[in-house]
């Protein structure tokens, strides 16, 4: 079944509910629309055909005059006619039939795009222009597709981040209200660090949508890339005392680095939260940072546990988090949204069981 030019049987995931599938009078409406383009392609070419064998016959009439009298007495012309007409007749049939019917199928696919349904696709047939299109046509609904996902995917994580504070806010209230808990400073502490979690998700999911659509704005300025990192392995220092892990920069040969110095520190105290949390009593973590091919190399670095391979791809997808991870599953993904900002990139490598390393690049130093 060509998928651009017949109805799913079963409405798409985004389809509201309760609504028929498919809409109503929609499927005529779209055949109606790919009917009216294959007439109008028909009408164009059989214009051309037309105006094609008009052409031909005159040529070889001119060419039959020229030949003489005998061979134009013995009724080659008319034979010619025939001939030319019957030749452009085929010809313009098969043209039809190779570009008409890709060409419709993408008119019906494009008009289901349109109306949001970006499971259509077309099969790449027809001549070597058409197939292009219709392979480039396929990428586009794929790539809007997986967007779609992720949207509906993005959706239901931020839900369920926030629905977690909330509920012990609102249990914590209620109890309170009730008199189930003492109205005191052990009660209304926790409560506090609950709001306090729910606004740096709101910040951070504020700075990672700013970061994607383009609209960031960095202030760069020429900055102390040691005396910065030794700034984010202070910020870190009660949880990493906490955990006794211990921390180690070392950066004194990089000069000064034209960054914004507030996203350069979200990016490495990112960084350094997220070893911690891999790492364990008695581990350490080293943030190193080295001037290579007029460029910032940072490298962040654990003797923890490590990631399993099949998780490492997705450690910088956002609201992913590993077995073992208690953080928002946003950590990585800004750090990687800020870097990508500076024109830079950003990687990770682990081993299971020898610790993991997450290197970040930012080019035009110097």
């Amino acid at each position: 079944m060509r998928s651009g030019r017949r109805w799913r049987r079963h409405a798409p995931p985004w389809w509201p509910e309760g609504e028929s599938w498919p809409p109503r009078h929609a499927g005529r409406h779209w055949r109606r629309r790919r009917a009216r383009f294959l007439r109008g392609v028909g009408l164009f070419l059989s214009a051309v055909w037309a105006l094609g064998a008009i052409g031909a016959v005159t040529i070889m009439s001119h060419i039959a005059r020229r030949a003489g009298g005998p061979w134009m007495a013995g009724g080659a012309p008319p034979l010619l006619v025939a001939l030319v007409v019957a030749c452009a007749t085929a010809a313009f049939l098969v043209v039809l039939r190779r570009i008409g019917s890709p060409v419709g199928d993408l008119v019906g696919a494009a008009h289901q795009i349109a109306e949001g349904d970006f499971t259509a696709r077309v099969p790449e047939h027809g001549p070597p222009a058409v197939r292009v299109v219709a392979a480039a046509f396929n990428d586009m609904a794929e790539r809007l597709a997986r967007q779609e996902r992720q949207r509906r995917e993005l959706m239901a994580d931020i839900a369920h981040e926030l629905r977690t504070p909330l509920s012990i806010v609102q249990g914590k209230i209620e109890g309170l209200i009730d008199g189930v808990y003492p109205r005191d400073a052990g009660q209304l502490e926790p409560l506090l660090d609950e709001t306090r979690l729910l606004g740096r998700l709101v910040d951070d999911l504020r700075t990672l949508a700013n970061a994607e659509s383009g609209v960031l704005t960095l202030e760069r300025e020429p900055t102390d890339i040691e005396m910065l990192m030794r700034d984010a392995a202070s910020a870190v220092g009660d949880e990493a005392a906490a955990r006794q892990i211990s921390v180690t920069v070392d950066a004194a040969e990089v000069p000064p680095v034209n960054v914004d110095p507030v996203r350069m520190r979200q990016v490495l105290v990112n960084l350094l939260a997220n070893a911690l949390r891999h790492g364990g009593a008695g581990t350490a973590v080293t943030a190193e940072g080295r001037i290579r091919g007029g460029a910032l190399v940072v490298r962040v670095t654990d003797t923890g546990s490590g990631i399993p391979a099949d998780e490492l791809p997705r450690v910088f997808d956002r609201f992913y988090k590993g077995a073992r991870s208690s953080g928002s599953g946003l950590g990585l993904t800004i750090a990687r949204s800020l870097v990508r900002a500076h024109g830079g990139d950003i990687r990770a490598e682990s081993q299971p069981g020898a610790g993991t390393t997450i290197t970040f690049t930012v080019p035009g130093v110097g």
